[in-house]
């Protein structure tokens, strides 16, 4: 009688190999592990319905055995891990001695480390970089091709997102250079349109890092769009005496400058290009722009303040069925008291520890002849 293998995932990072072996309801594995081989029997419920699996692979170089910490097993409800420490640190371009492979291994493509184009506080090494080719090469040989859909999205939406900002600044650039002052009364009239829906589309970037499209965490993505949707649909879009302003098209300016250097940084990312002005760019600009932008912003929200006393727009009177109040006015007055500068502060900081991160001199290591 023929014991079937389970199907076996396998990743690698320059240290230790990784196996995640498909197989549910494991009690007591048995595994074995030599210097070029390792054996892996247990009954569970498999491919194959309920019964005995094993396998029995030679590996690419040795690993380490007779110690404690040299091999981790790890037994959960649907699957076993097992995670092996290589003798040498080294890159294996397969994981078997032979180069053909047994039908049932296969890549653990979740387990590769890539770079995602967004930003974070931490450099993380980019297994890529190191290896130039092996991830397409090992997906080609695993898949038959080379399929990223979400690096296909994330360019696509980045680019739309460039397109849409250099359409704003280019359209304020030329009523500007025909108009002069007079075009800066229209600036919302022109573009606003255009502005609300990039800013709806910018919530994507709080949904991406949920869905592991990028890295990071989603407080920070969400503060700064839900920040510009406030000021652009609660105190520009709903009081019309404030789209004629000429704030407004300073605050789109602002806007507009961030982001058609942030977006061309991203896709350069996402390609594995660095382009150092262009790096230069994405973490300097902020320095005028960020404070300027948050300036314009908290003026927006204090010239509104007056013509909130007046129409009374969003505020909830007592007494009511909730038996709930709101002042807009007194709302307003809070969060530029406690939110606009301190969440400046914030902003800058966030950013001043992404400068240092992204634009620290990087050392060049000579070896001697």
């Amino acid at each position: 009688m023929i014991i079937p293998s389970p199907f076996v995932y396998w990743a690698q990072t320059e240290s230790a190999v990784s196996l995640k072996i498909e197989l549910k309801n494991v009690d007591k594995p048995d595994v074995k592990v030599l210097e070029n081989n390792v054996k892996f029997s247990a009954q569970g419920v498999g491919a194959r319905g309920e019964s005995q699996y094993e396998f029995s692979l030679d590996l690419f170089s040795p690993v380490k055995t007779g110690d404690e910490l040299a091999t981790v097993v790890k037994v959960f409800d649907n699957r076993v891990d097992l995670v092996l420490q290589k003798v040498k640190p080294s890159w294996w371009p397969r994981l078997t001695a032979q180069p053909q492979k047994p039908a049932w291994l296969k890549i653990n493509f979740d387990l590769w480390k890539a770079e995602d184009g967004q930003d974070s506080d931490e450099e993380k090494r980019d297994v890529m970089k190191d290896y130039p080719g092996m991830y397409d090469r090992l997906h080609q040989m695993e898949m038959g091709y080379r399929r990223d859909y979400k690096k296909v999205y994330l360019v696509v939406y980045n680019l739309f997102q460039f397109v849409g900002y250099f359409y704003i600044l280019t359209v304020i650039g030329v009523r500007y250079i025909k108009h002069d002052y007079d075009s800066i009364v229209g600036t919302y009239a022109n573009v606003g349109g255009a502005m609300k829906f990039l800013q709806l589309m910018q919530y994507l970037e709080v949904m991406h890092p949920l869905f592991g499209y990028t890295r990071g965490g989603i407080l920070m993505p969400f503060l700064q769009v839900s920040g510009r949707a406030f000021v652009l649909f609660a105190m520009i879009e709903a009081e019309p005496r404030m789209q004629t302003k000429p704030v407004v098209f300073y605050l789109f300016v602002m806007w507009s400058m961030i982001e058609v250097v942030r977006y061309p940084f991203y896709i350069s990312q996402l390609y594995k290009k660095d382009i150092y002005i262009l790096t230069w760019l994405r973490y300097t600009l902020w320095i005028p722009l960020y404070p300027l932008g948050i300036i314009c912003e908290a003026i927006v929200i204090l010239r509104n303040i007056p013509y909130f006393e007046e129409t009374q727009k969003f505020t909830v009177p007592m007494p009511n069925e909730w038996n709930f109040a709101f002042h807009m006015p007194t709302f307003l007055r809070v969060y530029l008291l406690f939110l606009t500068f301190p969440g400046m502060y914030f902003v800058m900081s966030h950013m001043y520890k992404l400068r240092t991160v992204k634009l620290k001199p990087k050392v060049i290591i000579k070896k001697s002849k």
